[in-house]
């Protein structure tokens, strides 16, 4: 049986999300046979872990679907083992990054949107899942005609077929022919709702000051008319219209209408190139789709967008400055992410060997060199920013106070997130390897198919528990 994992990393409370996707992994289980693994990477405090507990109990007997709840204690110790057996068997590892330094780059003590999926991804391989599909518990699921919108629909329809066998279940076949016979790498669409990123306050303030904060992340060589042209496209996922019919396209992926929240990813894709471990950074688990992308690796771009929302905690103050500071950090991790990206695209095929897998090494050597990039492109950004801010007035202007002082240790850290992205890159084949050889029984699975649960302690003693939120993706 093709077992898959089906991934939902969280830091608050979200019991509803795990309702629905629990349904979709049945849904998936009863409608192609396949055996799914529901992964919750729980990071949020003990009492929301407790409601997540509940919410699992509560699942209803869906045969083939194994739930795997593990808060962040539990994911440590798996990474702690994955990793001391990867550089026990590779010993250039071993010289190059010791186990704490790995083990920090894969559980960060602070949000990471990129360490949680290669948690994920590290899981996905230890359970023998030869696809991995990414939900968000900040979103939902459309409906039509009374029954939920799932893209697992689409996803298990083409991920990881040949290109020329998977062209039938789509409606919109224009690949070019001479990709069919590589593997379908990734298929995916957006989102319909609420912007992805907490900028809707300034463009409905000051229209202009929002097309000139939210153009810093364009490459510095753009004329202001494909400045313009990314701003209008950024953070809106595909508009508010409701689902109505199903469209999906086989070609190369149009990385502009996939988001994270509603992918899927080839094994073949995952378990070679990790995401950027990037700390406090929007954006951060993007990679891959450029990836896929510029080494033309076929993908199905659908239209069964998920539902996104904003979450309670983002309306506070503190949420807010959390959010502008990972969305600052963001614009200034830019100025390393678009050298690897234009490496990429030069590489083009020969990112592929002839087995059509991804050469890992191309990536890790372009991370290295964008390391060296002359940071005044991103000492302009956070004058900008400033300014921009301080124009704002209100929180906003606090928000510029904030930053101030924070200014020389953020730009030292999108340098050294690059860095660390370089050296995951290397890890990543004994890491993914060691992965697979690690045993996952102490992780306690939960069956809900009828069979005697083995459930996990949601009530785990706070003194060996870490802080609440510490490395889950809450976009």
């Amino acid at each position: 049986m093709r077992d898959i994992c089906l991934a939902l990393p969280t830091n608050r409370s979200c019991g509803p999300a795990i309702a629905a996707v629990g349904e979709e992994a049945a849904w998936a289980a009863r409608e192609f046979g396949v055996r799914v693994h529901l992964l919750i990477l729980d990071s949020a405090d003990a009492a929301t872990r407790t409601e997540h507990a509940k919410a699992v109990a509560d699942l209803p007997t869906a045969p083939g679907v194994l739930v795997h709840h593990l808060d962040e204690e539990q994911q440590r110790a798996f990474l702690r083992a994955a990793i001391d057996r990867a550089r026990a068997g590779d010993p250039a590892l071993a010289a190059a990054a010791g186990a704490d330094r790995l083990l920090a780059l894969m559980l960060p003590d602070t949000v990471s949107y990129g360490a949680c999926t290669n948690r994920a991804f590290l899981l996905a391989a230890a359970l023998g899942c030869s696809s991995v599909h990414r939900r968000d518990s900040d979103s939902s699921y459309q409906w039509l005609d009374g029954a939920p919108v799932f893209p697992v629909h689409h996803e298990l329809r083409s991920i990881g077929r040949r290109a020329a066998d998977a062209a039938s279940g789509v409606t919109h076949p224009t690949l070019d022919p001479v990709h069919a016979e590589k593997p379908v790498a990734l298929v995916g669409s957006s989102f319909v709702g609420e912007l992805s990123v907490d900028l809707g306050e300034i463009r409905a303030l000051d229209p202009a000051l929002y097309e000139e904060v939210v153009g810093l992340w364009a490459p510095a060589d753009h004329t202001p008319e494909q400045r313009r042209e990314l701003v209008a496209d950024s953070f809106v996922g595909n508009g508010t219209a409701p689902f109505t019919h199903d469209r999906a396209v086989l070609d190369l992926p149009d990385i502009w209408r996939i988001d994270m929240c509603n992918i899927a990813l080839d094994r073949e894709v995952y378990e070679r190139v990790p995401l950027p471990p990037a700390t406090d950074t929007i954006g951060s688990d993007y990679l891959l789709h450029h990836l896929v992308l510029h080494a033309a690796l076929p993908a199905v771009t659908h239209n069964r967008n998920i539902v996104n929302h904003y979450t309670p905690e983002r309306r506070t103050d503190a949420g807010f400055t959390a959010y502008q500071l990972r969305f600052t950090k963001f614009l200034l991790s830019m100025l390393y992410l678009y050298p690897v990206y234009d490496a990429m695209e030069e590489a083009g095929g020969a990112l592929l060997d002839a087995e059509h897998h991804l050469r890992s090494a191309a990536v890790a050597e372009a991370a290295r060199r964008a390391a060296s990039a002359d940071r005044a492109e991103n000492h302009r950004r956070l004058a900008v920013v400033d300014r921009a801010y301080r124009e704002l007035g209100g929180r906003y202007a606090a928000f510029a106070d904030h930053l101030v002082p924070l200014r020389e240790r953020l730009l030292d850290e999108a340098q050294a997130d690059i860095e660390a992205f370089a050296l995951l890159v290397d890890a990543w084949t004994p890491l993914v390897r060691a992965a697979r050889a690690t045993p996952l029984d102490h992780l306690g699975p939960v069956p809900v198919d009828g069979s005697a649960p083995v459930r996990p302690d949601p009530a785990r003693p706070a003194a060996t528990r870490p802080a609440a939120g510490r490395s889950a993706h809450d976009a």
